[in-house]
Order: C-alpha cells, then sequence, then structure tokens
C-alpha cells in the first residue's frame, strides 16, 4: 500500500471535523426573542413629528397666546391691570395660602413617608391609601365635603357661628380646600424615593448610638433632600394653580377671598380679557420658572443618585 494514502487515511480518521459558520437570519430569530432590531428610521420620525404636533398644539401655543394676548395694548395697560389693588390682593392671597399649605404638606410628607419605609405597623396599606384619596376625588367634589362640615348648616357650623368664627367664605376655608388637594405631593414623592434607600445606613447609625432625631437629620434627610425639594416644588404648584376647590369654599368675595386663578376667571366673564390675559401670564410665568426648577432639581437628583450608586460596594 501507498505511504502517502496510508498518512490521508490516518489523518482524515484523527482530525476533528472543521466547524461550519453559517450566517444567522436576524429576521427569523427576532421573533423569539434572541436578537433586538431597530425600529425603522421611518417610525422614529413619525413619532418626534406626533410628539412635537402635541406639545405645540396643547401647550406652547396656547402658552404664547397669553403672553400675546396679555401685552395686546401694551405694556401700560398690562402694568396697570397686574397692580390693581383687586390683583394685589389675590396675589397676596396666593401666595399667603400657598406658603401654609406647602408648609403643612412638607411636614405630613415627611412624617408619613418616613412611618411607611422605617417602620412595620398594621395599618400601613390603609394610610399609603388615604394618601392617594385626593387623586381619586374631584377638587369640586372635596370642596363640597367641607361646605357640608363648616358650613352655616353643616355639622360644625352652628357651632363656629355661635364663637364668632367663618371657615367656608373665608381664608380658612381656602387653606383647608388647597392643602387637602395637594397634600399627596410630598409623600407620594418621597415614600418611593426612601424605600429605594434602604435602612441600611439609619441601622448603622442606631447601632453607633445615634438618636431617632439625629439619625434623620444627619442621615435620612441628607440622602432624600434633592427628592424632597422636588416634590415642594410641585406641591407650590400645584397650590398656586388650584381652581376648583376653592371656587367651592371661596364664595368669590373681590379683595378677599378671591385667588389669582378665581380672579382671572371673575375678569374674564367682565370681558375685562386684557386684565384676565395679564394675571393669567403671571401664573404662566409662575409654571415656566417652576418647571425649569424643576428640572434643575431631578438633573441634581439623577446626579446624587447614580454616584450613590457607583459609590456602593459590588
Amino acid at each position: 500500500m501507498d505511504t502517502t494514502l496510508i498518512d490521508e487515511t490516518v489523518n482524515a480518521t484523527t482530525s476533528k471535523p472543521k466547524t461550519i459558520v453559517t450566517p444567522v437570519n436576524k429576521h427569523k430569530h427576532a421573533r423569539h426573542g434572541k436578537v433586538a432590531q431597530c425600529d425603522p428610521a421611518w417610525m422614529k420620525v413619525v413619532l418626534i413629528c406626533l410628539s412635537l404636533v402635541y406639545l405645540i398644539v396643547l401647550v406652547i401655543f396656547p402658552l404664547v397666546l397669553v403672553f400675546v394676548e396679555a401685552f395686546s395694548k401694551g405694556v401700560e395697560v398690562y402694568w396697570r391691570s397686574i397692580s390693581d389693588p383687586m390683583a394685589i390682593d389675590a396675589i397676596k392671597l396666593t401666595l399667603t395660602i400657598s406658603l401654609a399649605s406647602v408648609t403643612c404638606n412638607l411636614l405630613f410628607g415627611l412624617s408619613a413617608a418616613w412611618a411607611v419605609t422605617k417602620f412595620r405597623f398594621r395599618a400601613k396599606t390603609l394610610l399609603v391609601t388615604l394618601i392617594d384619596l385626593p387623586f381619586s376625588v374631584s377638587p369640586v367634589v372635596s370642596g363640597l365635603i367641607y361646605v357640608l362640615l363648616f358650613g352655616a348648616r353643616g355639622w360644625v357650623g352652628p357651632w363656629l357661628q355661635d364663637h364668632n368664627l367663618k371657615v367656608i367664605f373665608a381664608w380658612p376655608g381656602i387653606f383647608l380646600a388647597t392643602t387637602f388637594v395637594t397634600f399627596p405631593f410630598i409623600a407620594r414623592e418621597l415614600i418611593p424615593l426612601m424605600e429605594s434607600q434602604g435602612r441600611d445606613e439609619e441601622y448603622a447609625a442606631l447601632t453607633l448610638g445615634g438618636s431617632g432625631w439625629s439619625i434623620f437629620w444627619h442621615v435620612t434627610l441628607p440622602n432624600i433632600r434633592w427628592g424632597l425639594l422636588y416634590a415642594v416644588v410641585l406641591c407650590n404648584a400645584r397650590a398656586m394653580g388650584e381652581f376648583g376647590a376653592v371656587s367651592v369654599v371661596s364664595g368669590h368675595i373681590r379683595g378677599s377671598t378671591n385667588t389669582i386663578p378665581l380672579q382671572v376667571e371673575l375678569l374674564y366673564n367682565e370681558y375685562a380679557s386684557a386684565s384676565a390675559f395679564s394675571l393669567a401670564s403671571l401664573l404662566a410665568l409662575i409654571a415656566i420658572v417652576t418647571l425649569g426648577f424643576k428640572s434643575w432639581v431631578e438633573h441634581r437628583t439623577h446626579r446624587k443618585t447614580r454616584k450613590s450608586v457607583l459609590r456602593r460596594p459590588a
């Protein structure tokens, strides 16, 4: 037998079979979730255009229209409209009510978030459900509830009249209605944030001898300060723009119980459109400043979260 033929036979029997690589059909395996595919370019363009049209029609165009109508009769008319004594009273009342309601909601939100995330008790689910209640109740209905409670023919109304106290058609009713509508904002913003941070740092501070207040001020509060500021901004924006509940309990008394939204409605119904849009432009300007500040706070919060994740040991 030929030696060359023997060597070829041995090599053919001992060598490993070659692996044949065939190209993968991405479209075939994409249906099984094995290969991710990018969306077509035309779909991205269509979605972006629809989003831009939606924002322009429902947000940007009405916002620009408010400022155009506010300055349609000149700067002098605009200044006279916002410096009117009735407008000044509405601005003062709006700022006062917003400051008071945000302060109360800040204390409640911190307490509720601390209780829900740091302690275990049976009524925790009930507490969270009650916090979400204003989101599911119409502001007008909440205003009517306060009228039924504190009105002249309400459950507490006769007792208030006997003691010369007034809640409905006065600033206390506006404060209660605004506080009720806005009290979930801070708590619902802090609860997920504090749950995601866990309790390890508080337990470590507790083992080192820290008291409850010292742990809160030096451990918990620094970790949630940006989220807390973000929640306060949202709560303040909602409080200043509240209309439904305040409209029910205020009585629309000029110079006394009219907030900025109520004053805008009153001027518009009297066909004083320039004055109405002038005050509306103040609310729009406050909304723009609030939105910019909220975006800045949100950016700082995300950056703080990324830094804390990177510093966390694997």
